[in-house]
Parts: C-alpha cells; sequence; structure tokens
C-alpha cells in the first residue's frame, strides 16, 4: 500500500480523498494555486505545494507543475479527483512511464472511454444499445445543420472532451444549431482545450441514469447499482439519488450487467460511471462512459456502504477487490442535493464572493432514522472563486426508504445556512417539498417543466404561515421583554398587506400565540438570541429553522422556499402599512445589465445600430460557462459601455438603447 498520495485537485473533492487516506493511515499532499493557498485541503493535507496562478490552465492543468511536486515530495501515486487531468490520458500515461501510479484507469481504457465520439463506437462494436446520432467530427455549421437534418430535432450538440455538464446544446432548429455549434466549440476549445464536437438524438423526456462499476488489476468487475441524476439544469446536475424510483429489477440488472460487459472490454481497473439515457418506458441507451470518481458518489456510498476512494486507490495499488458481485446489494435510499454559489431568484447565475456565515447541519445518525453526511471544500470566511465551479457543498441524506429520505433532506436544507453569496437553498428545498419529486415522475427537463418563467420562491402554505407569524411575534416579544417584561403583547403581524391581529401569552409549555380567527398556536424550544440568522424552534409538536434577516420594520423570514417580510407593529400603525404602496424596482427595460460577475467574451452591436427581439448582442463567461445575452425587444442601440476582455460586476451596464 502507498505510504504517500499527491492529490492533484481541489476543493470538496480534495477534501474528501483527504479524509479516506488519514483513515487509511496514507499521508497526503495538496497542490495548490493562487486562489487556494488558504483553501480547507491545504489545511488538512500533510505536505502541500504550490503549482501558480489561478486559472487552471496555468496551474491544475499542467501536467509539469504536478509530476514536478511529485518528485518533490515523494509521493507515490496521483490522486487526479474529477475534472482537470482526471480523464487525460497522456497524463496517466506519463506518470506510468514515470513509476508513479496513478489512481484511476489505466491510459488503455481511458482513451476507448474518454473520448465520447471513440466510445460511442467502441460501445456499438461491443453491443451495448447507443442513441442515434453523428458521431464523426464536424467542422462547420453549415455541415452541422446539414447532418441535424438527417437525424430529426431536437439534436444535442456536445464538445467530444466535455464533462461536468459544460460544452452542450440542444438544438430544435437550424438556427439554434447553427448558433449552438459555433458556442459549443468556443466553450470546449476554452474550458478543455479541444473543441471537437458531435452530434446525437436528444430524446424527449428522458431520464438520466448512470451505473457505478470498480475494477481491479486482475480482470474483475462488479457494479454498485444505479444512481438517478435526472434533476439537471444547463445540463449540470443538481439533484441526484441512489437507487433509482423508475427502475425494476430486472432493468436493474440488465443495465449493470451492459456496465460490467463494457468495462470488462476495455481491462478496466478502478472506480467509473457507465452513463445511460432512459426513456419513461424503462427503455435505455448509452451515452458515455465516465473514467473517474463521480461528484455524486457519496449516494453510492450510502446505500453499498464501499467506500469508492478507498477501492480506487486499493486497485492502484495492485490488490484485487476484496467483494463479488452477490456480496453488494441496495440498502436504504440517499439523496445528494448540491449546494452552488447561484442566485436562483436571477436565473441561477453564478455568484461569487466571501462566505460571510456557513453553519451545516450537524452530521452522522439522527432520531428520525436518517444519516446526513455533508462534503464540503470551503469553511466560513472562504473566498468563492470565479477561476473555478461554482459548488459549496454536497449535502447527503441516507434513509431506509426514498419518503423518509426526501423529508430528511429537506429538514437539512432548513439547517443550511450561507451568507455573503447567492446559493440555491431555497430552490433546492422547493423541489423536496413538490408533489411531483416525492411522487419519482422525474425527467432531465424537470427543472424547466416546473419553474418554467424560473425561480421566484413560493407562497408560505398555512404551516409555514403560522411559522412565519409565530417566529415574527416571539423574537419581537423577546426584543421587547428586554426593556420590559408584561407576560402578554398585543400586536398585529403585516405580511403582504395582510394583518394579522396577535395576542402572545408566555406559559410553562412555552409561547401561546392566538390570532385571527382565535385559533391558538404553541411554540416551544425556541432557539434565538438577537443577532442570530436562523430560529429553530417546534410548532405544534412540528419542529422548523427559518432564516432570519433583521430589518429597521420587521423581520425578512424564509422557511424552505417561501420567504416574506414580516413587520411587528401596533394597530394603529399597520393600518398606516397596508396602505402603503410597495416600492418598484428601477426601470431598466433601455439597458442590458451584466447577470453576473464576468468576463466578456464579445460584443456583437455598436452604436446606432437596430437590432431584433431576441437577438444576440453580447457573450458573457463566468465559472468556465459562456452565456449570451439578448435583446428582449426590438430596439436602437445608443450606447456601449464594455468591450471585450473586460471584467464586469453583477447588474453593471453593458449596453444602453435609445
Amino acid at each position: 500500500m502507498f505510504s504517500k498520495i499527491l492529490i492533484a485537485n481541489r476543493g470538496e473533492i480534495a477534501v474528501r480523498i483527504i479524509k479516506t487516506c488519514r483513515r487509511m493511515g496514507i499521508s497526503t499532499v495538496q497542490v495548490y494555486s493562487e486562489a487556494d493557498a488558504d483553501s480547507l485541503a491545504v489545511e488538512m493535507a500533510n505536505e502541500s505545494v504550490f503549482i501558480g496562478p489561478a486559472p487552471a490552465a496555468e496551474s491544475y492543468l499542467v501536467a509539469d507543475k504536478i509530476i514536478a511536486a511529485v518528485r518533490e515530495t515523494g509521493a507515490e501515486a496521483v490522486h487526479p479527483g474529477f475534472g482537470f487531468l482526471s480523464e487525460n490520458a497522456e497524463f496517466a500515461r506519463r506518470l506510468r512511464d514515470e513509476g508513479i501510479a496513478f489512481i484511476g484507469p489505466n491510459p488503455e481504457a481511458i482513451e476507448a472511454m474518454g473520448d465520447k465520439i471513440t466510445s460511442k463506437k467502441f460501445a456499438a462494436d461491443a453491443g451495448v444499445s447507443t442513441v442515434p446520432g453523428h458521431m464523426g467530427l464536424i467542422e462547420t455549421p453549415e455541415e452541422a445543420v446539414r447532418i441535424a437534418a438527417e437525424i430529426g430535432y431536437p439534436v444535442m450538440i456536445k464538445a467530444s472532451a466535455g464533462g461536468g455538464g459544460k460544452g452542450i446544446r440542444v438544438a430544435h432548429s437550424d438556427a439554434d444549431m447553427a448558433e449552438g455549434f459555433a458556442a459549443v466549440k468556443a466553450e470546449a476549445r476554452n474550458a478543455f482545450g479541444d473543441d471537437r464536437v458531435f452530434l446525437e438524438k436528444f430524446i424527449v423526456s428522458p431520464r438520466h441514469i448512470e451505473i457505478q462499476v470498480l475494477g481491479d488489476k486482475h480482470g474483475h468487475v462488479v457494479h454498485l447499482f444505479e444512481r438517478e441524476c435526472s434533476i439537471q439544469r444547463r445540463n449540470q446536475k443538481v439533484i441526484e439519488e441512489a437507487p433509482s424510483p423508475l427502475l425494476d429489477e430486472a432493468t436493474r440488472m440488465a443495465m449493470g450487467a451492459q456496465a460490467v460487459a463494457l468495462a470488462k472490454a476495455v481491462n478496466y481497473d478502478s472506480a467509473g460511471t457507465v452513463e445511460f439515457v432512459a426513456g419513461q418506458d424503462k427503455s435505455f441507451y448509452f451515452l458515455e462512459m465516465n473514467t473517474r470518481i463521480q461528484v455524486e458518489h457519496p449516494v453510492t456510498e450510502l446505500i453499498t456502504g464501499v467506500d469508492l476512494i478507498e477501492q480506487m486507490i486499493r486497485s492502484a495499488a495492485g490488490e484485487p477487490l476484496a467483494f463479488k458481485q452477490d456480496d453488494l446489494s441496495i440498502h436504504g435510499w440517499a439523496i445528494e442535493s448540491r449546494i452552488y454559489a447561484e442566485d436562483p431568484y436571477r436565473g441561477f447565475l453564478p455568484s461569487i464572493g466571501r462566505l460571510s456565515r456557513y453553519r451545516k447541519p450537524d452530521e452522522g445518525e439522527r432520531a428520525d432514522g436518517t444519516v446526513v453526511r455533508n462534503d464540503s471544500g470551503v469553511r466560513e470566511g472562504d473566498e468563492i472563486s470565479m477561476f473555478y465551479d461554482p459548488m459549496i457543498a454536497k449535502l447527503c441524506v441516507w434513509g431506509p426508504d426514498r419518503a423518509t429520505a426526501i423529508a430528511g433532506m429537506a429538514v437539512a436544507l432548513e439547517e443550511t445556512h450561507l451568507e455573503g453569496v447567492g446559493q440555491n437553498l431555497p430552490f433546492l428545498s422547493a423541489v423536496m417539498d413538490q408533489t411531483r419529486f416525492q411522487s419519482g415522475e422525474l425527467a432531465t427537463s424537470y427543472i424547466a417543466d416546473e419553474f418554467p418563467d424560473g425561480f421566484h420562491g413560493i407562497e408560505p402554505d398555512p404551516f409555514q404561515l403560522d411559522v412565519m407569524v409565530a417566529s415574527a411575534a416571539m423574537m419581537h416579544a423577546f426584543e421587547r421583554a428586554r426593556t420590559d417584561a408584561p407576560d402578554r403583547f398585543d400586536w398585529t403581524v403585516l405580511i403582504d398587506g395582510t394583518t394579522h391581529d396577535v395576542r402572545l401569552d408566555l406559559t410553562g409549555e412555552g409561547l401561546g400565540i392566538r390570532y385571527d380567527d382565535g385559533r391558538v398556536v404553541l411554540m416551544a424550544d425556541a432557539d434565538w438570541r438577537p443577532g442570530l440568522p436562523q430560529l429553530t424552534a417546534t410548532l405544534d409538536r412540528r419542529p422548523f429553522t427559518v432564516e432570519i434577516k433583521r430589518r429597521a420594520d420587521g423581520y425578512d423570514i424564509r422557511h424552505r422556499a417561501a420567504r416574506k417580510r414580516v413587520r411587528v407593529l401596533s394597530p394603529q400603525v399597520a393600518g398606516f402599512y397596508a396602505g402603503l404602496p410597495e416600492r418598484k424596482a428601477p426601470d431598466t427595460a433601455k439597458m442590458i445589465l451584466s447577470p453576473m460577475p464576468g468576463l466578456m467574451v464579445s460584443v456583437d452591436v455598436e452604436p446606432g445600430q437596430d437590432i431584433k427581439a431576441g437577438q444576440a448582442v453580447a457573450v458573457i463567461e463566468a465559472m468556465k460557462m459562456q452565456n449570451i445575452l439578448r435583446a428582449e425587444r426590438d430596439a436602437t442601440v445608443k450606447s456601449v459601455l464594455v468591450k471585450a476582455g473586460d471584467s464586469v460586476a453583477a447588474d453593471d451596464v453593458l449596453i444602453e438603447f435609445a
């Protein structure tokens, strides 16, 4: 077994690898860029080596720097994590040639499966069902349009070297194809250094299901069942679970057998994932094989009890698998929510900045029968950089069944608190509370189907309304009690122009809150003091946690996906407030604002130019993704305030219209 491993990655996967190495008694070396000098991974590792500037192309993607760090520290093996050099066959070959173990599959397997075009041809030759498409290289938009017409729209445009949801577009027409082809090639060139593109038929209402495989250097391969990753946005996975609510045992075994057969055909000898697109009728087609550990691997670990990172290390060290297929079984259900630095209320645009607050839910076993796991590479006070993926954490919950796991995830999301950057906690909570998600009726179009106009939060249900009224009244009472201490308070609580007359009695059991039609709710076990960003309590025997922001005339309160301004006032003042109009947002109809912090890739209009609604006017890049900005109406350009290469902040004015 290795005594020292170098981690050629960063963030939460680096922290994840370090945890397993510690348990195995293996020393770790963490490489880092300028942006990651004070990272959690650097703090946790036994040694660290600086490898260059923040851009990945100048640090984490430079094989020479990684190998030099191995030589400097005497590491015996390299774990590449996911992304960066993890699926680079030439890097794996260089390590092998220099006597350094690569904790991943052999270079030949990476070459056979890592390239999407080659892998599809290989899979077809091996008898694995594949999605109809054109696997040859395509050079021009005109050629792409011609081939797409032959396949039949809708058609997916994919970067051959792509991964992580980047370098993918769906075209529904010739115009979409011409524009999307150019965008995918540009994204692929910038993100992967490889602009090859291929086309495949887009399956309507598909589900994304993948099989985890594990092999050793002695010809043994097993599968560890499936994960469903259908909840996606812009082809980026958001919520994953294991097992899949779609599959029956026969389909599960059929998919697993195909995945194992494909892995054996290329002498696969590490952890890998065979991805399928599945129809609602349980038909399935091979998409690609990821020759690395997946972001969502924790849900497989939770239902099987197998540490996949440990198995990768043991395989790379030459050990045979310690178990056979018949030794593996599914135990319970696990769900993973990816917590991203992004603003769900602004089209999920990336957010960067400092995590001024970060409260994590308690990990481990809970009284409700669930287990909570939180994989994160950042701490309170850390910076979310524009140079890397915006993931903050992977929050995972295991339960004995799917319903329990979902309920446990909803509670864990409530308990998580973040400040300083936009984050998607309200959106994740909304999905957990949706009847459709709870029913298991999933598709990769789920988010577009359920939130066609974007995410704007949800209206509070009766319980959440009680929570908001009771929480606001209790906090107000607590603050008032510091100056006087009556045993009863009478106020009016105002939400969205609606008043609720409230009487709050301090009793031995808790807070008795009587309001409106005389209903009484009892709040107990309250944990809050002025300045805390969360309030935890029990309302009518149901525990809850709300997020609190103090305002001059009340509180902003969020419970899961419901968020409201709640004011606690005297009845007379409440009457005045109820008649006041809400402040209107400024009129930005004659401007195009930057939707996020980023870098201007191109500006495609000039002053005096007439443009049409829907016309592309600029391209901005952030978090390695290019976003096309379009005009919302016909207009004439008055002024252009930026140029290609400029760095911009969120809400900066880019273009003005006459």
